[in-house]
């Protein structure tokens, strides 16, 4: 059997990455604390370890400079079904909501992307649908304490949503407080995933360098998440071809990568999926379907 270029290169980047973790495991099996359990990724020349108790809990989590290993570009789905129709402006009243709901149904969009206080609204409205309810915790900031995450992500789950997209803590991982960041994230994993719901992780990538972007990656990836997902769409800037590509190299083929902020365009949508992407969120999810230009509104 022939194998072609892409195949092989495909086969190249999970052996590599396979050999590389199997070394450091067995290098660092003896260093693990008494009762945890570790995992090890690597990516994009950065190694992180983080460890659990018994209870699933995290004790540590920590990063450093190794190697670097590649991800693979996933193959392009139905573009639709790759968008989380957003409405997440303060200012949303019930009958915007009412409308997201009726154009997600219409175009089979994957979810609505809501505020926790709408979520119960957008259950009733797309029940007996394929579209899913989306909602944000520790939105936009990522500042409120793990114990609160944990809460919301209950009382939204309870309400009906079934897909979290949470906000790390930026400044805790701005301040090397890995322990931190994993705690948070893996307190909103194991509520969710509890109950069946998957969590894409906001790392907020204009807010980071490179190195912190794959730090905040592989601490999502050990903690549990389904998603890393790039911005907010409230801060300086939102996604970047660089940043999906860099995010999609760093989690591999089995996370997935959400882009967010900024795209205003089936253009900018399949520059996104071609970085790596296979989730989008956007508030003009119709329009870029349509194949219709957005003019930016100049802001996040």
């Amino acid at each position: 059997m022939t194998l072609d270029k892409k195949t092989v290169e495909t086969l190249v980047e999970i052996i590599t990455r396979e050999v590389l973790l199997a070394m450091i495991e067995k290098e660092e099996s003896t260093d693990y604390p008494a009762g945890a359990s570790c995992v090890v990724e690597i990516a994009d020349g950065i190694k992180v370890k983080t460890c659990f108790d018994n209870a699933g809990h995290v004790v540590s989590a920590g990063a450093e400079r190794l190697t670097s290993t590649l991800g693979i570009i996933p193959e392009d789905k139905s573009l639709a079904r790759m968008i989380d129709h957003t409405l997440l402006k303060p200012d949303t009243t019930a009958d915007q909501i009412a409308q997201l709901c009726f154009e997600a149904r219409k175009y089979h969009f994957a979810s609505v992307c809501v505020n926790p206080t709408n979520v119960k609204l957008c259950t009733d409205l797309l029940s007996g649908s394929d579209v899913k309810v989306c909602t944000v915790i520790g939105f936009p900031l990522g500042a409120t304490s793990t114990e609160v995450k944990a809460f919301e992500t209950q009382n939204a789950i309870d309400h009906g949503a079934t897909e979290i997209d949470m906000v790390i803590n930026i400044g805790a991982l701005k301040a090397g407080d890995n322990d931190l960041v994993a705690r948070d994230i893996r307190a909103v994993v194991k509520t969710a995933h509890k109950s069946g719901a998957i969590v894409k992780v906001i790392i907020e990538t204009a807010l980071l360098t490179d190195e912190e972007k794959v730090v905040a990656c592989l601490l999502a990836k050990e903690a549990g998440a389904d998603f890393v997902k790039t911005s907010t769409g409230f801060s300086s800037g939102g996604a970047t071809v660089h940043d999906v590509a860099l995010m999609r190299r760093t989690v591999g083929p089995s996370l997935g990568v959400k882009a967010a902020g900024g795209i205003h365009s089936q253009e900018d949508a399949q520059q996104m999926i071609a970085a790596g992407a296979t989730r989008l969120g956007a508030s003009a999810g119709v329009k870029i379907i349509q194949g219709e230009k957005v003019k930016p509104t100049g802001s996040y």
